[in-house]
């Protein structure tokens, strides 16, 4: 079986120790393409070395995470353009909106998103989208931008039903990962009912480890673990989950 990892922090200090190792594992577990969204400028260079150790599997992104929008959004955005201009990236991202670590930059996140995703149509390329507490908000951001042509995924979906309906019929994807496994989220129950056809699997390593690594560093060789989960859930064969949602993630990125 092969997967993709269509989010994963790999350049995080959190890997320093061991990050050929846990490369390795992820690809003997059959999880070969490992997407990596951007941050903001410091993230930069750790990513694109990822890219040259290890081409045709981290593939980069290149956008400003809602988190790290600062007073000087203006010169952030400028660094995100250039980088555009300059050689392919596989999606504009990580990019959103954030309503529960800090509320005191909301203006500039909406500023941010909202450039980012014109950036996005004008390169013709699929966004990653943070949404956390923000699910509502970052909806009808996309509805106010969406031209007909803009896709992308709506990474670590924990919205509602109705919400991930109207994330499918914008054209978008939901982000599905570790949470999927944890037992009291819900979200095992939400997606019962929701088409494979519409959901890539990530890890967001090395955050939110499926269970039963659960409070511990997440990775992308653990891509497998929420797949059970999944196929469990909509009562298929893994085979059938991976091939997919590895096809999905092909289509999103453009990768056939």
């Amino acid at each position: 079986m092969n997967w993709i990892d269509t989010h994963a922090h790999l350049y995080s200090a959190e890997f320093d120790r061991d990050r050929p190792e846990m490369i390795d594992r992820a690809i003997r577990q059959g999880v070969n393409r490992l997407l990596l969204p951007n941050i903001d400028e410091t993230s930069i260079p750790g990513m694109l070395q990822l890219e040259a150790d290890y081409p045709e599997v981290c593939l980069p992104m290149m956008g400003l995470h809602p988190c790290y929008v600062g007073e000087n959004v203006e010169e952030q955005l400028t660094i995100v353009q250039n980088w555009l201009e300059q050689r392919k990236f596989w999606a504009v991202g990580e990019i959103g909106l954030d309503f529960y670590w800090d509320k005191t930059q909301l203006d500039r996140q909406y500023l941010a998103f909202r450039r980012q995703i014109s950036m996005a149509l004008a390169y013709d390329l699929p966004i990653a989208i943070h949404s956390r507490e923000a699910t509502r908000a970052c909806i009808d951001v996309v509805k106010e931008l969406h031209d007909g042509h803009l896709t992308g995924v709506f990474h670590c979906f924990s919205g509602t039903r109705e919400e991930a309906q109207e994330i499918i019929d914008m054209g978008f994807y939901l982000g599905i990962g570790g949470v999927v496994t944890f037992k009291k989220a819900g979200l095992d129950v939400l997606l019962a009912d929701i088409d494979l056809e519409h959901i890539v699997l990530e890890t967001d390593a090395p955050y939110l480890a499926p269970v039963p690594y659960r409070g511990k560093r997440n990775e992308s060789a653990y891509i497998p673990l929420v797949a059970e989960r999944i196929a469990d859930v909509k009562n298929l064969k893994i085979e059938e989950v991976a091939a997919i949602t590895t096809g999905n993630a092909q289509k999103l990125f453009k990768m056939l």
